[in-house]
């Protein structure tokens, strides 16, 4: 049977609410400054065979919520059909209800593939045969879905050892989408993994052309690939920090470190740690050169079931969120910067929602007008947070200890390229907690002050604060 249940007002609960949304967020172009497409997917313009291949290819949100409701790993991620996954998921849908899985795959459902049945058992057969006919309308590629969601501009997340190949190609097109890489520098801090760390030099020395033997060679190189990412479009970095630490470090200290692991000599974790904070020194200093943003994700305990990382490899739904103590390591990486007024635009994500505050008022503390308002920003709701109640702790958290009207808004952070309604999602969680606040005489009910703040966060400040490039630019960039 069908439902109203993805229905104009919803999320929203009062009638300021559906103003604000349908008034002024919903007709606001996308930012997506943060996910994880494939500019080659982009390119080609991929088109899915199925909507399993959407969902349940490589959504570890999904796998999660699957094995909760004890589906076995051969629906999961084995060699099932994917026609059978897909009945698995309609059959864990119903216990997952209020979970933001079950509110994203319904506003998808609705929104891509026109269909307003709820995912269950009984309804498996109509929505498969249903997204059927919408892929095969050939409506749904990738280009076609950025296009219907007006998205203005999208960052991928790119090691530096990507080539860029496909973000040239796009660039030189008449796609008239900004398809843009972001610099994730994950792999050069790799220094307790010396195999990981060989592949990773080897690498860099033949995108460079050049020999890498000692710290300065390795600085170069990196700093030849930042400016190749920048004529790309690039405008911002990406780290994963599971563990914020900090310790002082000189060049002369550096190099002697770099020596021992190049010749993979034993190197203490305390040399780790103090050539790590020399790199992202290093680093931070070159970002706010070019004037990009850097964003750090903080809080992730990876992979902490060993079973199953060694029956699935990493990245497959097993781990979590970090309670480690974060805030006087990450201060002191950021006053390092600060000291010479070369600290960048930082993002600041944390996977533990207890350390919202924590990251609001270190924001506080290292704001600056020197390369834009709002500089340091307390990220979005990340990952196990992007949900209503996350969103709302996130908002609240900015509205009691920052400036939530400079916000930079929501991002998807996904490899489903249909996940750009969460935008949607975020711009009606939004607009409704501004009215709640509103009619709970905490904001002023002024029209305009509200649609200002509105069409800031959703689209404003993020092209303000990232100051892309513009399309010519890129393409006088291209090879």
């Amino acid at each position: 049977m069908t439902n109203q249940y993805i229905n104009d007002n919803f999320l929203l609960t009062s009638s300021l609410a559906q103003h604000l949304y349908h008034s002024y967020a919903k007709a606001m172009p996308i930012i997506d400054y943060h996910n994880h497409l494939e500019a080659k997917e982009i390119w080609e313009d991929y088109s899915l065979d199925n909507i399993a291949q959407c969902w349940l290819h490589s959504d570890h949100y999904l796998w999660r919520a699957m094995r909760s409701n004890g589906v076995d790993e051969h629906y999961i991620t084995g060699d099932a059909s994917d026609r059978e996954k897909f009945e698995k998921w309609c059959e864990t849908a119903p216990y997952i209800l209020g979970n933001p899985l079950y509110q994203w795959c319904h506003l998808e459902l609705k929104r891509f593939f026109n269909s307003p049945l709820l995912l269950n058992c009984t309804n498996s057969d109509a929505i498969w045969a249903q997204s059927q006919s919408e892929l095969a309308s050939g409506k749904l590629s990738a280009r076609q879905v950025l296009k219907q969601c007006q998205v203005a501009t999208l960052c991928t997340t790119d090691s530096p050892l990507s080539d860029l190949k496909y973000h040239q190609l796009l660039a030189s097109s008449d796609f008239n989408v900004a398809v843009l890489p972001t610099f994730r520098a994950d792999d050069l801090f790799a220094f307790n993994n010396a195999e990981h760390f060989a592949k990773t030099l080897n690498a860099l020395e033949r995108l460079t052309s050049g020999n890498i033997t000692n710290l300065d060679d390795f600085l170069n190189a990196i700093q030849s690939r930042i400016e190749a990412f920048h004529n790309a479009g690039c405008r911002l970095s990406d780290l994963g920090l599971t563990v914020v630490e900090f310790a002082p470090c000189t060049h002369n200290q550096a190099t002697t470190i770099f020596d021992k692991i190049r010749r993979k000599q034993v190197v203490e974790d305390s040399e780790v740690v103090q050539i790590k904070s020399y790199l992202f020194n290093e680093l931070g200093r070159s970002y706010h050169a070019r004037g990009w943003a850097m964003q750090l994700h903080i809080g992730v305990l990876v992979n902490v079931n060993e079973r199953r990382k060694h029956a699935l490899g990493g990245g497959t739904g097993f781990s979590v969120m970090n309670d480690r103590l974060i805030a006087e390591n990450l201060v002191q990486l950021l006053s390092a910067l600060d000291s010479s007024s070369q600290l960048p635009k930082t993002v600041l994500y944390s996977l533990n929602p207890n350390h919202n505050p924590i990251l609001s008022c270190i924001a506080g503390a290292f704001q600056d007008s020197d390369t834009a308002n709002g500089k340091i920003q307390f990220g979005a709701a990340w990952w196990f947070n992007d949900h209503k109640d996350g969103m709302e702790a996130q908002l609240t958290t900015l509205k009691n200890l920052g400036a939530l009207g400079r916000f930079i808004g929501m991002l998807t952070d996904s490899r489903n390229i249909f996940s750009m309604s969460r935008h949607e999602y975020f711009r009606r969680v939004l607009c409704n907690q501004l009215a709640q606040w509103v009619e709970g005489g905490e904001l002023p009910n002024d029209e305009m002050l509200l649609r200002k703040t509105v069409e800031n966060i959703c689209f404003n400040n993020a092209q303000s604060y990232f100051n892309f490039p513009q399309s010519s630019d890129l393409k006088g960039n291209v090879q």
